[in-house]
């Protein structure tokens, strides 16, 4: 089939959520498809990874947005438009014009979207749209709105109001929707009142990418939260980790280090080292494995958000054993004491983590079920066929 695919970011380098997904599905789909990729960037700098992407695609353009969000411009737009923020800022206008050429110099047999929002660069087409969402966004926005200064939540409420609107607008314009488990499924077929447009194609983890590197745990127990900081949810979760769980723990475990991981680290969190020496705060890292190769426990206290599940994945491909909120591994069918340790509190949380430091056999256990399990239900062969399996419905 022919596929013409948008997606707000490049999909390398790999840093992100998003652009892990996108690419290990390229890798997989290309052998079967001819898929063409308008992917946005923010730096000219990034045109380098061209390359790497036209190994899978017949066609890479990019298109640029604004470098920073928060510019005067894209706030002024925001305010004068029925799109919110996270529309505007993501909207490039000559996407629209080169689709619709694109569209008509070629016959294509469907449109990818990854993200809501980029719907808008979609001109109006006979061609089949799947949308896919990574996750829902209004939720994970309303959940910030919450603990914000009150004299913010009023703007903040406006724009989630906007984000909610067109969210469902585009599910429902969608001849077809992805998302990533049965609870998103769940949630936006109440919302839609329509299950039978939507689909789950959860997200995967290369499973023998991971087994090709060996595990070097550090002397001294390493505690390790991974995450991007460019999503909401994980700057909360790391806040949590570190003036909640983070003082009992140590408490708890003598010369007990915590090893915060993530692209795009507020200054916040960078802070987070300077006060504490049992803290090192890492940006981007080159090779993930060597994070979660060289820690002893990952600690995923999420309570915010659905969509994506990488840090958990990841971990559990990697032979780390994580301890998680219940959200967090919302949606993945793991077993808590099998797969993964479950703490919703922060109490709960610091006494697990302590007692797998203090147990290697345990740790080994756990390790040994989490990676069979993702070997079995989420590499990204097995979830590129079940997304081949939904192209196919429009072939």
């Amino acid at each position: 089939m022919k596929i013409l695919m948008l997606t707000p970011y490049l999909p390398y380098p790999l840093l992100s959520g998003g652009q892990i997904r996108t690419y290990n599905l390229l890798k997989k789909l290309a052998k079967e498809h001819e898929i063409t990729l308008f992917p946005l960037i923010k730096e000219e700098s990034e045109r380098q990874y061209i390359p790497e992407l036209e190994k899978y695609c017949a066609k890479v353009k990019v298109f640029k947005r604004s470098q920073k969000p928060f510019t005067l411009k894209n706030i002024y737009k925001t305010l004068i438009s029925t799109y919110p923020f996270l529309v505007v800022r993501n909207h490039v206008p000559e996407i629209i014009g080169a689709v619709r050429e694109e569209l008509a110099n070629d016959n294509y047999d469907l449109i990818h979207a990854e993200t809501f929002y980029m719907m808008p660069h979609l001109p109006k087409t006979n061609v089949p749209i799947i949308l896919v969402e990574q996750t829902i966004e209004y939720l994970g926005y309303e959940s910030y709105a919450k603990k914000a200064p009150f004299f913010i939540k009023p703007l903040l409420q406006v724009d989630i109001n906007k984000i909610k609107k067109w969210e469902r607008h585009f599910w429902r314009s969608a001849q077809k929707l992805i998302v990533m488990s049965q609870a998103d499924k769940d949630y936006i077929a109440n919302e839609i009142g329509d299950e039978n447009k939507i689909e789950v194609v959860a997200n995967g983890v290369d499973s023998e990418w991971f087994n090709k590197k060996r595990r070097k745990p550090p002397e001294k127990p390493t505690v390790l939260s991974v995450g991007t900081f460019n999503w909401l949810p994980n700057i909360e979760a790391v806040k949590f980790l570190v003036n909640r769980v983070w003082p009992l723990l140590k408490q708890q475990v003598k010369d007990v280090q915590l090893w915060i991981v993530g692209n795009a680290p507020t200054q916040e969190i960078l802070n987070f080292q300077k006060k504490d020496s049992g803290i090192k705060v890492t940006g981007n890292i080159p090779d993930i494995r060597d994070a979660f190769k060289s820690a002893h426990v990952v600690a995923a206290p999420v309570f915010s958000g659905k969509g994506t599940r990488y840090k958990i994945l990841e971990a559990m491909a990697a032979g780390t054993p994580v301890v998680a909120t219940s959200i967090a591994v919302e949606g993945l069918g793991v077993e808590d004491g099998k797969h993964v340790i479950l703490a919703d509190t922060a109490a709960l949380m610091s006494d697990k983590i302590a007692r797998l430091l203090d147990s290697p056999e345990e740790r080994s256990l756990l390790s040994r079920r989490a990676k069979k399990f993702v070997t079995q239900q989420y590499d990204w062969k097995y979830i590129s066929s079940k997304l081949d399996e939904v192209y196919q419905e429009f072939s």
